[in-house]
């Protein structure tokens, strides 16, 4: 076996009403450097380590041998796996579906199996449970997916994305889905479900017809889940006029938090720095849409 490489990009659900349904895969990536090796070991960048085990009990590996066995295979070649992690643990841009993704890649690329996209696809919901962060991250661009346990029905969009901005709104603290999931109500009025589900279509339409500010707007018009979620990220009530003043199209919780996503059609160093000394507590990256998805790349042995 021949040394490769894994990237995975991170990815942002829901974008406001898309509530466990639609994703977008962004420029920031988990790298897997594999080569083989006598037994399973995760070198796991320092910083990761008190969350990311090094051995069997890691998430990619039990993926990775999850898609083995669902393919009739017992046992994974042994492989040293080197992993460089741009994406924040927590942060709500899909650091656990970059390591199922991975998971599936790495076992795809062992084995030779030789998986559609759609089959990792079929295999990561399954892991995962819903379709909005693994679809654009094995897919990249925007992925609008539904999955019900059987059926996988998607629509992928790409077109139009290239010059927009994408900030993330990055707290220095991690936020368990779990505990994110907690904060949602078991039911809603039938009423607010039929105003929510028209915001959720309304933003879809706009994301399939790249009108930019309208999907901007109904980001903002979410009633599924952000009311009761932004209530764990402090100074979010305070984004939406700080970001007004540069013209951000809409900004919406990131996952299930704590990053927040402003949207921008127009960016420059100018609304960098004033955002960043505004929001001096967070992070402030300006990120980008990313159209591969997962990739992996066979490098060349060394002699």
């Amino acid at each position: 076996m021949s040394r490769f490489q894994i990237t995975v990009p991170a990815t942002s659900a829901n974008l406001g009403p898309g509530f466990d349904s639609v994703g977008i895969a962004l420029s920031k990536f988990v790298t897997l450097d594999c080569q083989p090796a006598d037994e399973w070991y995760f070198a796991v960048p320092e910083e990761d380590q008190p969350y990311i085990p090094s051995g069997k009990s890691n998430l990619i590996y039990k993926t990775a041998l999850y898609t083995a066995e669902a393919l009739g295979f017992s046992e994974l070649p042994p492989t040293y796996v080197e992993l460089t992690n741009d994406v924040p643990i927590a942060r709500g841009l899909g650091s656990s579906s970059t390591a199922v993704v991975g998971g599936i890649e790495l076992a795809d690329h062992l084995l030779q199996l030789e998986l559609s996209c759609y089959e990792k696809f079929k295999i990561a919901c399954e892991i995962e449970g819903h379709p909005d962060n693994v679809g654009p991250a094995i897919f990249g661009g925007i992925m609008v997916s539904n999955y019900d346990g059987e059926q996988l029905d998607y629509v992928h969009l790409t077109e139009g994305m290239k010059n927009l901005t994408w900030l993330a709104i990055i707290p220095d603290y991690h936020l368990e889905t779990e505990k994110a999931r907690g904060l949602l109500p078991i039911e809603i009025e039938y009423k607010q479900a039929v105003n929510n589900s028209g915001s959720a279509n309304v933003l879809v339409a706009a994301l399939a017809t790249k009108n930019w500010a309208l999907a901007g707007k109904m980001m903002q018009s979410d009633q599924w889940h952000q009311p009761y979620r932004q209530t764990l990220i402090p100074g979010f009530a305070s984004f939406q006029e700080i970001l007004r003043k540069e013209n951000s199209l809409g900004h919406y919780i990131s996952g299930a938090g704590p990053t927040t996503i402003a949207l921008f059609d127009e960016w420059d160093e100018g609304k960098h720095t004033r955002l960043t000394t505004i929001l001096k507590d967070f992070h402030i990256e300006p990120l980008h849409v990313n159209l591969n998805g997962a990739k992996t790349l066979v490098l060349a042995s060394e002699k």
